[in-house]
């Protein structure tokens, strides 16, 4: 499990960052390092592309990962 802290809202382009909140920890559903996006689940609910620029990851250790996984998933 992956989790990232959004660090910035600027848009870019096509992306819009209304459902982001700076400071707010994220848990990445999938990233696509090709492109440099994550997937996320933003707070709309919903999860949504964007890039990962906009996102600093955390080193999380594996139980409180699984901790906060299920947070964000219950």
């Amino acid at each position: 499990m992956k989790f990232v802290v959004c660090m910035e809202k600027t848009a870019l382009g096509d992306f819009s960052t209304d459902d982001l909140t700076i400071g707010r920890l994220y848990e990445v559903v999938s990233d696509i390092e090709l492109h440099g996006m994550l997937r996320i689940i933003d707070d709309s609910g919903e999860d949504y592309l964007y890039p990962a620029k906009l996102f600093e990851q955390l080193v999380v250790p594996d139980g409180t990962a699984k901790r906060l996984h299920h947070i964000f998933n219950p």
